[in-house]
């Protein structure tokens, strides 16, 4: 082994390469920190881009993509449908790491700027503008801090928002599929990591949802139903345009959805059976008429009154009197069930859980006063959403209006309003209020008129494409109503008052 001293080593190197040999360690031991943070940084930023790219990836994947995975089969696709399942954990995941690493760039990053630009540059710019604009409230130090902090937020929050947002979610947006597939592994091990934090946090935002909903009531659930009410009527729009057989189904299941989403607001008065239209049996009737009302109505189930439909008694049910068939005399009264009371402002969604939980398909509705209303059924909140159900019985109905031609139909004046509506598509909105606190036609055409109106007379309300004409009054009640739809051309006119009576 060679014992050369260090003045021999240097003796065989060139004179000239002496300082630069030593001031290549002196930077690279200077700087060597320096650029370890910068890669730090840039890794930390790389990490950021994957992780916010992820999330746009992933929650873009529509139901032709899960498809398409599902028919591939991959371990990759396996991974990206087992993330599916869980979409909040996921999301949770997502925004944990993020946030780690984004602290983890924060504080690296601090530290890189204080290693570029040491206390001594903040401190001489901290004195000078001190001088300049003579704070006397501030130290130099703290002018010092301020600026250290200004630059590293101002870097940090372009780096973050340029590189570790924007431009992943683009590239993640514009390549969902290639990105999620890739990422899809990375994500399940953050899963199992962050696994206790992730619990806790779709654990503590489901506390604060279901806060919320308590607070905010259905506002929520009102503007979600606002759109869908704005996609079906673009549907129903669609499908009226191009009239094939296909287009017609389409248009009787977006109508069906229509009347789902406002079943929430529809009280029972609007598809009750008014107290006029009951078919009811009063207490004392003997047991021979009872049974010819019950073959001559067809009804399975009937209202028992005693000396007047105020004072309802319960209900008989017709298949409680099979065993009693032939028997002249019975004391059917021993039959009758209970029934039960709703206020008329219920809504039938309501009415529907009511039907539901007590396993019964009637009740009678009150007015504000305690009187009877009318009644409702199981049968006319299901017709509500699917429209007109008929049996055997209800063929031998006669319709309650009369079809003259194509614009002009003659109706009752009883008729329900808000089967009147359904028959022509009218949405409520085109009378304004004037529809709000009635229930039949008649009841809309006294609210239009402010009066009760004369046989042959014509009423519209505003610009409406609709005339009523009254063909029939008996006294103050409307029997008789031509209703007519205008054509355009007949609609454009400029409104006039109603005619007088021709004396």
């Amino acid at each position: 082994m060679s014992n050369q001293s260090p003045s021999t080593l240097e003796q065989d190197l060139p004179d000239s390469y002496h300082p630069f040999y030593y001031g290549y360690l002196f930077l690279l031991a200077a700087w060597l920190p320096v650029l370890g943070n910068a890669a730090l940084v840039l890794l930390l930023l790389l990490l950021s881009g994957l992780i916010s790219g992820s999330e746009v990836a992933f929650f873009s994947l529509n139901h032709k993509d899960y498809e398409d995975f599902e028919k591939e089969d991959s371990p990759a696709a396996r991974r990206i449908l087992n993330l599916a399942r869980q979409p909040r954990t996921l999301l949770a995941t997502i925004l944990i790491a993020n946030n780690f690493i984004n602290i983890a760039i924060v504080l690296v990053s601090d530290r890189l700027v204080n290693q570029l630009l040491p206390p001594e540059v903040f401190a001489k710019w901290g004195k000078a503008l001190q001088a300049r604009l003579q704070f006397v409230s501030l130290s130099v130090e703290e002018l010092a801090h301020v600026f250290n902090f200004i630059i590293t937020v101002i870097g940090v929050t372009f780096l973050l928002v340029l590189f570790g947002e924007v431009a992943p979610k683009i590239y993640a947006a514009m390549n969902r599929r290639k990105f999620a597939l890739g990422m899809s592994a990375p994500l399940l091990v953050l899963m199992k990591v962050f696994s206790p934090l992730s619990k806790l946090l779709v654990n503590g935002t489901n506390l604060v949802e279901k806060r919320l909903a308590k607070i905010q009531g259905n506002n929520g659930l009102h503007t979600k139903r606002e759109d869908i009410d704005q996609a079906i009527d673009l549907t129903l729009k669609e499908s009226k345009s191009a009239k094939t057989e296909k287009n017609k189904d389409i248009s009787q299941e977006m109508k069906i959805l229509k009347r789902i989403t406002t079943f929430s607001e529809v009280p029972v008065r609007r598809i009750m059976r008014s107290r006029m239209d009951i078919v009811a049996i009063e207490y004392n009737t003997p047991y021979p008429e009872v049974l010819n009302i019950i073959r001559e109505s067809g009804y399975s189930r009937l209202p028992v009154y005693e000396e007047d439909l105020d004072n309802i008694r319960g209900l008989l049910y017709a298949k409680d009197l099979i065993d009693h068939l032939n028997e002249s005399d019975f004391n059917w009264r021993t039959l009758i069930r209970e029934t039960i009371f709703e206020p008329e402002t219920k809504k039938i969604n309501d009415m529907l859980q009511v039907f539901k939980k007590k396993h019964l398909h009637m009740a009678i509705i009150v007015d504000e006063y305690g009187g009877t209303a009318g009644l409702i059924t199981l049968e006319d909140i299901l017709e509500e959403i699917v429209g007109e159900i008929r049996d055997e019985f209800d063929k031998e109905e006669k319709s309650d209006f009369q079809k003259i031609n194509d614009s002009t139909f003659i109706f009752d004046g009883k008729t329900q309003l808000h089967e009147f509506f359904k028959k022509f598509d009218i949405d409520e909105e085109t009378f304004d209020d004037k529809a709000e606190e009635v229930d039949t036609l008649a009841g809309l055409i006294l609210e239009i008129a402010g009066d009760f109106p004369k046989e042959k007379q014509t009423i519209r309300y505003k610009d409406t494409p609709y005339s009523f004409t009254i063909l029939k009054m008996d006294k103050r009640r409307i029997e008789k109503v031509r209703v007519k739809i205008l054509s355009d051309r007949e609609n454009e006119k400029k409104h006039t008052k109603p005619p007088r009576e021709k004396s």
